[in-house]
């Protein structure tokens, strides 16, 4: 979380950081106490930021409820030295408190939006296989046929067919997915922030591409569940990512080795489902399976434009 009193917008635009590289944040969560900084205080910030940082003195409170770790809150008196008390150390430490409880009220209702759509995505993957999957499964038995088909009864497979793509068309148009949904993070800041802590991780990125905001949420969930299937069904050492394209279509690709066993060790799991789905709903395609033995790839396709549901 962020917020600011003095601070350039622009400014909190930039602060992002993690616990590894801000130990005082870790230090005050584990302590569950404020902890103030006072003198050389560059020691304790990312590199990143001592360009920005005026201050002499710097306190730092925890935000966190239940044991959950979600965030800290960082304040100084206009760059001079100071000290608490510890009558002004409970105000600051009610405050994170009460920062932590709104925060925990707040993901407890994302929770259960999440959960909601989840349970909506499921009913329409079961409702795809026992109804479009199987017909579409029927139709491919009859085509692949030996010999030719009579003029009725081709008749009758293309009227199957257009009443098959009727119901996909119509279940994929229900907008299972929230067209307003957005993300705190670029993908090219999550790639990045990703290649500086797993020395694993290669990024590729075309010059002159850049990615769509609507199309943010759906790669970079694309991407978490490579990541997550990754790091279940196989051992990876290189996991090379690649964000090409062209003037009407983008492409985001994800290779990773280390998979072992038989050809499905990196499984589909519900999840790849669940993305593909949203990736239809957004005229994208998602691909994956396993390459070249022990690597396994998967790719997204997407179009720069829509075509307004055509």
């Amino acid at each position: 979380m962020a917020g600011s009193y003095r601070v350039e917008p622009t400014l909190l635009k930039r602060l992002e950081g993690t616990l590894n590289e801000t130990p005082v944040a870790q230090r005050a969560l584990e302590d569950d106490d404020v902890i103030v900084l006072s003198g050389n205080i560059y020691e304790h910030v990312p590199q990143r930021f001592h360009s920005v940082v005026a201050t002499e003195a710097i306190a730092c409170v925890p935000v966190a409820m239940g044991g959950r770790y979600l965030g800290v809150i960082f304040a100084d008196q206009d760059g001079e030295p100071f000290e608490l008390e510890e009558s002004e150390r409970l105000p600051l430490r009610t405050l994170g408190r009460a920062a932590a409880l709104v925060a925990g009220i707040d993901g407890a209702a994302r929770e259960r939006e999440r959960a909601n759509r989840l349970d909506e995505r499921v009913a329409l993957t079961r409702e795809l296989h026992e109804q479009v999957i199987q017909r579409l499964f029927a139709l491919s038995l009859v085509m692949g046929a030996e010999g030719e088909l009579a003029a009725e009864d081709r008749a009758r497979a293309n009227s199957e067919l257009q009443s098959v793509l009727g119901e996909l068309r119509g279940a994929l148009e229900r907008g299972l997915v929230p067209s307003e949904r957005e993300t705190k993070l670029t993908l090219r800041r999550v790639l990045r922030r990703l290649e500086e802590e797993d020395e694993r991780v290669s990024v590729t990125w075309q010059s002159a591409i850049r990615v769509p905001s609507r199309l943010e949420p759906l790669i970079q969930t694309v991407l978490a569940e490579a990541l997550r299937n990754a790091a279940k069904h196989a051992k990876p050492t290189k996991i090379a990512i690649e964000v090409s394209g062209s003037d009407d279509t983008l492409a985001f690709e994800i290779t990773n080795d280390g998979v072992n066993g038989a050809p499905s060790a990196q499984s589909t799991g519900l999840g790849l489902r669940l993305a593909s789905i949203e990736a239809l709903q957004n005229e994208a395609v998602v691909e994956f399976g396993r390459v070249d033995g022990d690597r396994w790839r998967l790719r997204l396709v997407c179009p720069m434009e829509t075509s307004n549901g055509a």
